[in-house]
């Protein structure tokens, strides 16, 4: 991307793991960035590395699940940093329990942040993108968005919600210069891999260290991917104009 070229990307859960890779990566490809999280210091540090590799960063307090929150850090984004071109959902709670024992508060929660969340943050974006006829929405999603675990379904229900927004999204904005697309990861190395390790060895009495092992095993790959692979596949859907509506699946396997 050159600089006449440069962007603005909004990425949410942006201060850690995922988001905070894609946020750099995008940096790094030219675009200036806004980085969302509900916890500040995590979202200074990452724009403070992103200045660092060129970039304009604002750290923007958001809570994906608040209207007014969103409103309030897209029009922070748009005064500082101008228009939003590129908005990544990547901010997401991952909480795993039998259907017995999940209650409505956890669903409601799972719902809020992995499909809510981006509904909101799409609709206050996309009239922009239109209107200049160029945008992209990434939507982190996840291989749960395309098959079912057990113990998880709050969570596998909000991932296929996303995935569905991502392709009817796709298809009703299609050749307008928009494309929206989700990345589904399979077990990433990251806080809510950690989490999930914790509290299997809570439950189980495994140690942590073989709970990661678990979990990793479960990527078809064998292992966990990092972030910075999530991240390059977003980097890469900035110059990727005839991608669209598109389940971008990462699981481990080696590339050939």
């Amino acid at each position: 991307m050159t600089p006449a070229a440069r962007r603005v990307a909004l990425v949410t859960g942006g201060g850690r793991g995922i988001g905070r890779a894609i946020a750099l990566a995008l940096a790094r490809e030219g675009c200036d960035v806004a980085v969302g999280g509900r916890t500040r210091a995590p979202l200074e540090e990452t724009a403070a590395t992103a200045r660092g590799l060129g970039a304009r960063a604002l750290p923007v307090v958001l809570d994906v699940t608040d209207p007014a929150s969103i409103a309030g850090a897209v029009a922070e984004t748009v005064a500082t940093l101008g228009p939003v071109d590129v908005l990544v959902n990547n901010a997401g709670v991952a909480e795993s329990a039998p259907l017995g024992k999940t209650g409505l508060e956890l669903w409601e929660r799972h719902m809020s942040v992995n499909a809510r969340g981006p509904y909101l943050l799409t609709r206050a974006v996309l009239p922009g993108m239109l209107e200049r006829r160029w945008g992209r929405v990434i939507n982190v999603a996840s291989l749960a968005g395309l098959v079912g675990s057990p113990y998880v379904t709050a969570y596998t229900a909000s991932k296929h919600a996303l995935v569905g927004f991502t392709r009817a999204l796709a298809m009703e904005i299609g050749g307008k210069g928009v494309t929206v697309n989700a990345i589904c990861p399979g077990y990433v190395a990251t806080d809510l891999v950690w989490k999930a390790a914790r509290n299997i060895e809570a439950k189980t009495g495994t140690s942590f260290e073989e709970a990661v092992e678990a979990l990793a095993k479960l990527n078809p790959g064998g292992r966990l991917l990092e972030p910075a692979e999530v991240a390059a596949v977003a980097a890469r859907l900035l110059d990727a104009d005839a991608t669209n509506g598109e389940t971008l699946v990462l699981d481990g396997t080696p590339t050939p």
